[in-house]
């Protein structure tokens, strides 16, 4: 039976909506190789309610931003024959894993049983992993990453009980197994992840020399301004032509023990009004956090700057140094350009340090280096 992936590939292809990209090959072959294996072995007719599910190598694309992995794993997930399916960005995943390990821990009998369907022990991971094996077999994580000591800590023991109880693993991510949580604290406690999960999944490189995402930014620009009707359209455009169909999820960011909420934000990709950042009690260890989480930010309506807004500015300068060092891809709609935005006032003067790097970061060098 010919490959119904394949076939969506190639109609793509024929449809223009995508060029031939050798770079992207491999890793197609891999995900049609996984598909093959998922229709092989899901369990039909009366052995169905009997055959246990058995878990499938699955696959780890990984490579740069802007290569295609994403719209790979989008195609495969649509055509996967798994009637038990979830595409998920990795990090929402963990927080939706956490919140049920403290869902275990702090519940009574009755409220355990009413979650989790059992009640007894004091581990949390196999009636978590129950859970979660219970509503997807086939698990899609986008952005898959580890950073966090929490994840790190409990993720072998996780997966685990995910593969013993039948579910398959596509994930995406820039960084290789072995460059997962990289200096990380008490990182070789995380080794035997690392190990496990390259036995249950086929590594394939997706690092082409071309970046997709970064004719977008190109051919649109980074810098929209005057706040027009026209400009405000054309920013909002190319949001939505960076999130490649995808749906806003939001995130939330927990920061020395606040939660720092961004209701648009997809993968890697945020977007948020300047209000929402500069306007608020916000901190340099907020922007650091979002700088390290989010590779391009979208910041809109940018108001231009007064005396009365010091305040204000003085949050926007740290925002924009933050995403300076972290080498971040920033798209702004503005009322006026870098230069003009903050004239006159305490700190204009130090201002003129940020117009220069805002300037610095809508360059064509800052783009094809930056994320």
């Amino acid at each position: 039976m010919p490959s119904p992936l394949q076939a969506a590939y190639d109609a793509r292809l024929a449809q223009g909506e995508i060029r031939p990209d050798p770079a992207q090959a491999a890793a197609l072959a891999a995900l049609v190789r996984l598909e093959g294996d998922l229709a092989a072995a899901e369990p039909s007719g009366f052995t169905a309610f009997f055959r246990k599910p058995e878990s499938q190598r699955g696959v780890y694309l990984v490579g740069p931003v802007g290569r295609g992995k994403s719209m790979l794993m989008d195609l495969f997930f649509a055509n996967a024959p798994v009637e038990k399916k979830r595409r998920v960005h990795f990090h929402v995943f963990m927080g939706e894993v956490h919140r049920l390990i403290d869902a275990w821990r702090k519940g009574d009998a009755a409220a355990r049983k009413a979650k989790f369907g059992q009640h007894k022990g004091d581990d949390p991971i196999p009636p978590v992993a129950d859970v979660v094996a219970g509503e997807a077999r086939l698990l899609c994580f986008d952005e898959f990453q580890v950073t966090d000591i929490a994840d790190a800590m409990i993720l072998g023991r996780l997966f685990e009980a995910l593969f013993a109880r039948g579910v398959t693993l596509v994930a995406t991510s820039n960084r290789t197994p072995d460059q997962l949580y990289k200096d990380g604290i008490n990182r070789q406690l995380f080794l035997p992840f690392i190990e496990l999960l390259k036995s249950r999944v086929e590594v394939v490189s997706v690092a082409g020399p071309h970046d997709y995402r970064l004719d977008r930014l190109r051919a649109a620009g980074t810098w929209f301004s005057p706040n027009d009707p026209d400009n405000a359209r054309s920013f909002m455009a190319l949001w939505r032509d960076m999130l490649g169909g995808e749906d806003e999820v939001g995130e939330t960011l927990e920061v020395l023990g606040r939660k720092v909420h961004l209701p648009h934000a997809q993968g890697g990709q945020v977007r948020a009004s300047f209000a929402s950042l500069c306007a608020v009690a916000l901190g340099p260890n907020d922007y650091l956090a979002i700088a390290e989480r989010f590779h391009t930010v979208f910041l809109e309506d940018v108001p231009r700057l007064t005396p009365a807004r010091r305040e204000e500015a003085r949050r926007f300068v740290i925002l924009i140094d933050a995403l300076y060092e972290a080498r971040a891809k920033l798209i702004v709609l503005a009322q006026a350009e870098p230069t003009a935005l903050y004239p006159e006032g305490d700190g204009a003067f130090e201002f003129e340090r940020t117009a220069s790097r805002l300037q610095e970061m809508r360059s064509a060098d800052w783009l094809e280096e930056a994320g």
